[in-house]
C-alpha cells in the first residue's frame, strides 16, 4: 500500500470547536471492554464505559494540580489474541511529539546556548535553500514557510539525506510572514537541537526533557511496557515499532511514545516548570502567532480563549500516519487539568471522544452519551435485511452506490460525484465553494503545479506508469479536513486516492490505494428493516437517512434534499 499522512497537530481545534456536550439520554446498560481501572469517580467511570462500549478502544487520563482523578483503559490492544488496553499500554503518541521537540529547544535557550532568534542556517551545517534564513520562532510556530514534505513515514531517511531534503523545500510565503504547518519544520529543529547540543537527538530528549518511561516508537530508546496494535478501517497494521531507521522522516515531529498516564503526567511536569525551568514555560506560553479564531500557535501547542471550555487552555494532539494511533492532551493552566488520551483503532478515536465530552469532562458535568447501534440504542442491521438490500444501485446521471454488509453494519459505498454529495453532505459551517475550491488544488497538485507535486507525481507514475488523467470521485469531511478521492490513470493502471491539502495546497494527508467513501449504517430504528441512518456515536457524521423499497429502489435523503437510484440500473 502506498501511503502518507499527516501527524495530526491541529485537528483537535475542529474536534472541540465543534463539541456537543448535552444530552438528555441516560447512560446505556452495556458491558464494559475494559481493560483496567486505576481509579475513576464512579460515574465519570461509567460515562466512558459506555464510549468503550461504542467503540473507544485506548486509555485516559485526568488529572488536576499533578494528580490523577481518573485512569483507565478500554478495549483491546490486540484483537487478535484478546490482549486488553491497560494503563500501562504505551501508544506513538504522533506530532505531540513536537511538543517534546520544542521543550528540548527551550531547554537549550534556558542554557543559553540558543536564541529564538537564530537562523536556521547558521546553526545546521550544510543546511542551504530558502529555509536557511527561517528563525527557531518561526519554525517552532509553524511560520518558516516551509511548504512540502521532506520525507515519508517509515522510510529510512539519513541525517545528512534530511539536511538535503529540508534545504530543497520551496517556501509558500517568507520566513514570519503566515502560519503554515509543517513536520519538516520540526525536524528541523531536532537537527539544531543535536547540532546545538553536541549530542545525539534522542539522547538530550531522554536525558534532559522526556519522563523516565518514555522513549520512541522505533528503534531506541524504546519506550518500555506493552504496546497497542493500531488498527485502521483496513484492518490492523504491520507497523509495531520494529522500523530500523535511520529515523530522520519522522525525528521531532512524530517520533515519540508513552503511555496515556505519562503524558499526563509530562504535562503537568512541562507547564509547572518542571520538564523546562520556569522562565522557559513563560516563553513558552507567551511565543505566540495569532490564528484570528480565538487560538494562536505556541512552540508545539495551540493556545485557544475560554470561548470553547470556559477558560483558556493549550492543546496538541497526534495521529494518523501507519502506525493507527491517536492522541490528545489538553492542558488548562487556570484549573490545572490535563485530559489525555490515546486510542488504537478509528472506531471513536481519541480526537473524537474528546469532541464529545471534553466540555462536560471539563466542567464536571456528567458526560454525554454516545449515539448509535454501539450505544444499544439500535441493534445490528438484520443479516437477511442486509443480503436482501446488497448489491449496486445506480443513478441517473452517473455514479452508484453499493451495498454491503460489514461487521453487523450496513456499509454504503459511494462512487462518482453526484453519489459523495449524496452519501456525504457537507456539515455545517463548511461551504459547498471549500469543497470545490479543494477539488481544484488537488488537481492541481497532481498536475505538477508546485515542487511538492511534482515530486508527488513522479512518485505515484513510478508505481503506475506516466500519468495520463487525474478524474474527481468527490470530496467528504473526514475527521475535521476536507479529503477529495480522485481516479489517477496512468500507462499501467489506476488507482483510487484521497488527498487533503494544508493552507499552502501542499499535502496535509494522502492515502491510496484506498477504499470509496463509505457510510456505515445501523436501522433508523428498533426493528427497521428499511430505513437506516449513520453508525455514529459521537453525532457529528453526515446528516441522512437512507431507505430501501421492495421495488429495488435507494433513496438518501439529506439537508439538500433527495437522491434516488436504481439496483442494478434497471
Amino acid at each position: 500500500m502506498w501511503t502518507r499522512r499527516r501527524l495530526a497537530g491541529l485537528a483537535v481545534a475542529v474536534a472541540l470547536a465543534l463539541a456537543a456536550c448535552s444530552s438528555d439520554t441516560g447512560t446505556p446498560e452495556a458491558e464494559p471492554r475494559r481493560g483496567d481501572d486505576a481509579g475513576c469517580d464512579p460515574e465519570l467511570a461509567e460515562g466512558f464505559e459506555a464510549w468503550a462500549d461504542a467503540g473507544f478502544s485506548g486509555s485516559i487520563a485526568v488529572s488536576t494540580g499533578g494528580r490523577s482523578a481518573c485512569l483507565a483503559a478500554y478495549g483491546d490492544a490486540d484483537q487478535a489474541d484478546g490482549r486488553p488496553n491497560t494503563v500501562d499500554t504505551v501508544f506513538s503518541i504522533g506530532s505531540i511529539s513536537k511538543a517534546v521537540a520544542g521543550a528540548a529547544v527551550l531547554d537549550l535557550v534556558d542554557q543559553g546556548r540558543l536564541s529564538l532568534d537564530d537562523r536556521a542556517g547558521d546553526l545546521v551545517p550544510g543546511l542551504d535553500g530558502p529555509v536557511a534564513a527561517a528563525t527557531v520562532e518561526q519554525l517552532l510556530l509553524h511560520t518558516s514557510g516551509l511548504a512540502g514534505s521532506h520525507g515519508q513515514d517509515h522510510v529510512a531517511l539519513a541525517r545528512d539525506e534530511a539536511v538535503a531534503a529540508i534545504g530543497g523545500l520551496e517556501l509558500a510565503s517568507a520566513p514570519g510572514a503566515d502560519f503554515l504547518y509543517s513536520n519538516a519544520g520540526y525536524t528541523l529543529l531536532a537537527l539544531i537541537v543535536e547540532d546545538v547540543s553536541g549530542r545525539d537527538y534522542r539522547d538530550q530528549l531522554v536525558d534532559r526533557v522526556l519522563p523516565p518511561a518514555a522513549g520512541f516508537w522505533d528503534g531506541e530508546p524504546a519506550a518500555p511496557g506493552p504496546r497497542a496494535v493500531g488498527y485502521r478501517d483496513d484492518g490492523p497494521t504491520a507497523v509495531m515499532g520494529d522500523f530500523a531507521g535511520p529515523h530522520w522522516a519522522l525525528a521531532g515531529n512524530g517520533d515519540v511514545a508513552m503511555t496515556v498516564e505519562d503524558l499526563a503526567t509530562w504535562t503537568h511536569s512541562l507547564f509547572a516548570g518542571e520538564a523546562v525551568s520556569p522562565a522557559m514555560v513563560d516563553v513558552l506560553t507567551a511565543t505566540r502567532f495569532d490564528l484570528g479564531d480565538g487560538t494562536a500557535e505556541a512552540p508545539g501547542w495551540v493556545a485557544y480563549d475560554d470561548s470553547l471550555l470556559g477558560e483558556p487552555f493549550f492543546a496538541t494532539a497526534g495521529g494518523g500516519g501507519d502506525v493507527g494511533h491517536n492522541a490528545v492532551v489538553v492542558w488548562l493552566p487556570e484549573s490545572e487539568q490535563v485530559v489525555a488520551m490515546a486510542s488504537n483503532t478509528p472506531d471513536v478515536s481519541a480526537e473524537a471522544l474528546l469532541q464529545a465530552v471534553g466540555p462536560a469532562l471539563v466542567a464536571g458535568d456528567p458526560l454525554p452519551a454516545p449515539e448509535g447501534a454501539g450505544a444499544g440504542s439500535s441493534p445490528d442491521v438484520d443479516p437477511d435485511a442486509a443480503a436482501a438490500v446488497a448489491g449496486t444501485y445506480a443513478l441517473a446521471d452517473g455514479g452508484s452506490f453499493e451495498a454491503s454488509p460489514r461487521d453487523g453494519r450496513l456499509a454504503v459505498a459511494a462512487d462518482g460525484k453526484a453519489a459523495v454529495a449524496a452519501l456525504f453532505p457537507p456539515p455545517d459551517g463548511v461551504a459547498d465553494d471549500e469543497a470545490r475550491a479543494h477539488e481544484a488544488g488537488v488537481v492541481a497538485l497532481l498536475d505538477g503545479s508546485t515542487q511538492e507535486g511534482r515530486e508527488e507525481r513522479d512518485a505515484l507514475a513510478a508505481d503506475i506508469g506516466p500519468i495520463e488523467d487525474v478524474a474527481v470521485v468527490g470530496t467528504v469531511v473526514d475527521e475535521g479536513e476536507l479529503r477529495t478521492y480522485v481516479v489517477v490513470t496512468g500507462a499501467d493502471e489506476e488507482l483510487l486516492l484521497w488527498y487533503a491539502l494544508d493552507d499552502g495546497g501542499g499535502i496535509a494527508a494522502a492515502e491510496g490505494p484506498t477504499d470509496p467513501p463509505t457510510l456505515l449504517l445501523v436501522p433508523l430504528s428498533s426493528g427497521s428493516a428499511d430505513t437506516y441512518r449513520p453508525d455514529d456515536p459521537t453525532g457529528t457524521g453526515p446528516d441522512v437517512t437512507v431507505t430501501f423499497t421492495d421495488d429495488g429502489r435507494m433513496t438518501v435523503t439529506g439537508p439538500a434534499g433527495t437522491t434516488e437510484a436504481v439496483s442494478g440500473g434497471a
